[in-house]
């Protein structure tokens, strides 16, 4: 559970970890400089996290009858690709930070990647005693033993039609908490068919709709004791929110069908280093540092979608594919009514 929510809110703490620390020399080197480090590192995953959220908002285009409901058990994940496991570190946009070795732009490994071999660089800082000091340090490694190939999200949902032509879908992961961190998350969503107001509706061998749908994210996890810097309450918080705008079409057969779609998922991630951490600029001088700094990230992607659904009775069992900036699949269990 803890590696669970150690993803899903993102820590900044798999960066200190990894070097213990890093971060106290980063920010005594200039809160920007640990900022734009902390953003450009931590993007790739709250993007791959965002889209990981949006799968299985639907298994059909045929909305549900008045009072038809339907249970579901959802897990997805977002893939991860070569290129969300670096980012271009260009030193000319930082203050104080220099490789130690080649050119003075590079691609270094993000929270989803490894640096092998090892990168370091050389921070430069001003000491009130010893004046300009610097130092060497090696930049964090991603999240886990190897390059992390999937970004998971899991929930439980539920759908009800409302009206005629209108089903009214909600999930939610109940709050988690840890001696850690504590997650949790919400979502809604709106299915309108368009089929349904149409005269030859019984006729056609499609179904044709539309869905709007929100989700929700709350995450924290205190870093205290993993940030290697003296302090007290540091945390990491992170509040991640996205729209999905879908269209969809779908086959009207009794026992198997197949569905799919074009979409767009806009959505923004935000995370917030809370907290105070007392930085020592060389020996002798120390500075207390509260809430350090906030980093986002924002999505705006067009999506295609692919998926088959399988109607037993009240059991139904769905799998769909999703072709993005992130590519995501996803599999649900299904027990309805109607």
């Amino acid at each position: 559970m803890k590696k669970i929510i150690l993803l899903l809110t993102l820590c900044f703490s798999a960066s200190v970890s990894n070097a213990q620390n890093d971060l106290d020399v980063l920010l005594a080197a200039g809160i920007d400089d640990a900022k734009r480090f902390a953003n450009d590192y931590l993007a790739p995953g709250t993007n791959g996290l965002m889209h990981s959220m949006n799968a299985n908002w639907f298994n059909s285009a045929k909305v549900k009858p008045l009072g038809g409901f339907e249970i579901s058990v959802v897990a997805n994940a977002a893939v991860v690709k070569d290129e969300h496991k670096v980012f271009n570190l260009n030193a000319a946009d930082y203050n104080n930070v220099q490789f130690s070795q080649g050119p003075s732009s590079q691609n270094v490994a993000s929270f989803l990647g490894q640096n092998d071999p090892d990168i370091y660089v050389e921070v430069v800082y001003d000491d009130l005693i010893f004046g300009e000091q610097t130092t060497e340090i090696e930049l964090p490694q991603g999240i886990g033993e190897h390059n992390q190939s999937l970004l998971p999200s899991a929930f439980i949902q539920g759908a009800l039609g409302i009206s005629s032509g209108l089903e009214l879908k909600a999930r939610f992961v109940p709050n988690i908490d840890t001696d850690q961190g504590s997650l949790s998350m919400y979502g809604a969503g709106l299915q309108f068919e368009i089929t349904e107001w149409l005269p030859a509706n019984n006729l056609l061998p499609i179904a044709l709709s539309g869905l709007v749908a929100y989700n929700h994210l709350d995450g924290t996890y205190d870093i205290t004791e993993s940030s290697g810097i003296e302090g007290e309450n540091q945390r990491l918080e992170n509040n991640t929110n996205t729209w999905l705008f879908q269209l969809i079409a779908s086959t009207k057969f009794k026992i198997i069908n197949f569905y799919g779609g074009v979409g767009y998922i806009k959505g923004t991630s935000e995370s917030d280093i809370l907290g105070d951490y007392r930085v020592t600029d060389g020996f002798l001088t120390t500075e207390t540092i509260k809430d350090p700094f906030s980093v986002s990230s924002e999505v705006s992607a067009v999506r295609g979608t692919v998926g088959t659904k399988l109607k037993l009775g009240f059991f139904r069992l769905n799998a769909e594919y999703h072709l993005s900036e992130f590519n995501a699949f996803s599999l649900g269990v299904n027990f309805g009514f109607r």
